[in-house]
């Protein structure tokens, strides 16, 4: 199995600090919980692995299977076998839904798929999710509502069978049975050898994917990592045993709101243009 490694990780917006010597590792094919405050480096973390390029990268490593991270274009990353779903799906005018998850999944294949194979891989992972097939015409997450934008995610995560899936609350926005399909699918994608990585402020969907470990985030350090023990305790007791047992100042949110308008904008207009 290969493993991301993350050492000494230092990350900045705008000469505001948010990550300051992060370790972490995981195993392609185990499921981690990310937890921790808002604001404390959880969603900067994924989305520089991913290469959001709002994010400045001023000291540390990632490697994933032996290989630099840092060093590669986003679509690189993606081809390695990362996949980031967003807290914030961007509405694309003008794009069309199926145009980019085609010109997606040529993106990691040496040749194009024939037209009918898409359809059917297509209309497989639409039914999957519980959205109806009929929404691949439309504009990428135009005029969709939150929780179509979350199974939206999920769908390109299906799609594009990433090594290891970076999920940033992607249960958010959703009901109770959206919560249960898309858990159904997040464990098939482990199943199938995929690493889950998700972020969550609700037991509901951990209790769901049922991580195999946890990590803590605070002031942008892994502060605590263990079992799935850890989600537990902070479902119960939030994070203040970890300032009395630790000894460790939990400061007011250190990271700056983040831009709904991110990495997905130009990455999937590049995608489809490169297609063209």
């Amino acid at each position: 199995m290969a493993k991301l490694i993350i050492k000494d990780l230092y990350v900045s917006v705008k000469g505001t600090s948010i990550l300051r010597g992060l370790n972490f590792e995981m195993d392609e094919g185990e499921t981690v919980a990310l937890l921790g405050p808002n604001g404390h480096g959880k969603s900067t973390l994924i989305a520089t692995i991913m290469g959001d390029p709002k994010y400045s990268v001023d000291g540390g490593s990632i490697t994933f299977d032996g290989q630099d991270v840092l060093a590669m274009s986003p679509d690189k990353r993606s081809q390695l076998g990362l996949f980031l779903g967003m807290q914030y799906p961007a509405e694309i005018p003008g794009l069309n839904s199926a145009d980019f998850y085609k010109a997606a999944m040529n993106s990691h294949r040496e040749k194009p798929m024939a037209l009918f194979q898409f359809y059917r891989e297509l209309e497989k992972a639409y039914k999957e999710v519980g959205i109806p097939f009929e929404m691949n015409s439309r504009n990428l997450n135009e005029g969709f509502s939150g929780g179509e934008k979350k199974r939206n995610e999920i769908l390109q995560m299906r799609l594009l069978k990433p090594r290891i899936a970076m999920l940033d609350e992607i249960d958010s926005g959703l009901d109770v049975d959206a919560i249960n399909v898309v858990s159904d699918v997040i464990n098939e994608e482990h199943a199938r050898g995929a690493g889950i990585l998700v972020i969550s402020h609700y037991a509901r969907l951990l209790d769901l994917v049922k991580p195999t470990r946890a990590a803590i985030i605070i002031n942008g350090r892994i502060v605590v990592a263990g079992g799935p023990d850890i989600i537990k305790r902070v479902d119960t007791e939030g994070y203040e045993w970890i300032k009395t047992e630790l000894g460790i100042e939990i400061a007011k949110e250190i990271n700056p709101p983040m831009n709904q308008v991110s990495i997905g904008v130009c990455a999937t207009r590049e995608a489809v243009k490169n297609e063209k």
